[in-house]
């Protein structure tokens, strides 16, 4: 089977064809939102800590001295030990920037809304071309209004 161009005409070059070419498939985007991770081991809680690192909304630290703190990860710091790495928290109901040993931390909880859940260029194509076959004119895809 050759490949052929929309009208049918032989293609000159296989790489001019897009459904020829090399893909590599996307990453799978887990769905973390509102889980409660077991952080038994100093691995399981580093792990998670990434994860909330890169999770587009808030989470819950629960201190061993039973405190918590709910707001947003934007940095953590890993060291050789749990003692040594610290994450850093901009806590919901604070404009002061927080960190917490990792040693600290007894739980973690995925509690606020994942930001960036759907919204993937995907998404955004699909919109697009359901408002074309729905017949629409002038369309245009605009950015979302931040919160």
């Amino acid at each position: 089977m050759s490949a052929t161009s929309s009208a049918d005409q032989p293609l000159r070059h296989p790489e001019e064809n897009p459904d020829a070419l090399e893909v590599v498939p996307g990453t799978a985007r887990q769905a973390i939102e509102g889980w409660v991770p077991e952080v038994a081991s100093a691995d399981d809680l580093r792990v998670a800590l990434d994860k909330a690192f890169n999770y587009r909304g808030d989470v819950t630290i629960t201190r061993k001295d039973g405190t918590s703190i709910e707001g947003y990860v934007f940095d953590r710091r890993s060291g050789a030990t749990l003692a040594d790495s610290v994450v850093r928290v901009m806590p919901k109901d604070s404009s002061q920037k927080v960190s917490v040993p990792f040693a600290d931390i007894a739980g973690l909880a995925f509690t606020g809304r994942d930001t960036a859940a759907g919204k993937s260029w995907e998404a955004w194509v699909r919109k697009y071309w359901e408002k074309r076959a729905a017949g629409e004119k002038g369309i245009a895809l605009h950015p979302e209004a931040l919160e």
